[in-house]
């Protein structure tokens, strides 16, 4: 099974933030482009311990994204890196980002359900 980006169904897009998912097996993979300034954290508010809960495995192509996890801790990761981030983490682009994100679909089903909810209660 394969998919070019332009063919992977549109999860969301508002303004210059756009995101695109396909189900392979029980993983999500996204496709995510965000602008500078996207910040995760006001949107993850109502969220257990208002951060998202679901781990995550991806690559960066564009840009770069600071992650902050429950502990405290933040790392940065830049186009050409991969990451793992377990549940408990938020997250934000200073300078805009573009990303390949694997993600079980059990768990991440119910932050993107919150996600819509939180977008369409500010637009």
């Amino acid at each position: 099974m394969r998919h070019a980006v332009n063919e992977i169904p549109i999860e969301m897009q508002v303004g210059e933030i756009e995101t695109r998912g396909i189900e392979y097996g029980e993983q999500l993979l996204r496709h995510i482009d965000l602008p500078a300034g996207t910040d995760f954290t006001p949107l993850f508010v109502g969220l257990p311990g208002d951060m998202c809960q679901c781990p995550h495995w991806g690559v960066v192509l564009e840009g770069a994204i600071t992650v902050r996890y429950a502990d405290g801790t933040e790392e940065t990761t830049s186009a050409g890196q991969t990451y793992y981030w377990p549940g408990g983490h938020t997250g934000w682009t200073d300078d805009g980002v573009v990303f390949i994100e694997f993600s079980p679909t059990a768990a991440i089903q119910p932050v993107l359900e919150h996600l819509a909810a939180q977008m369409a209660a500010t637009t």
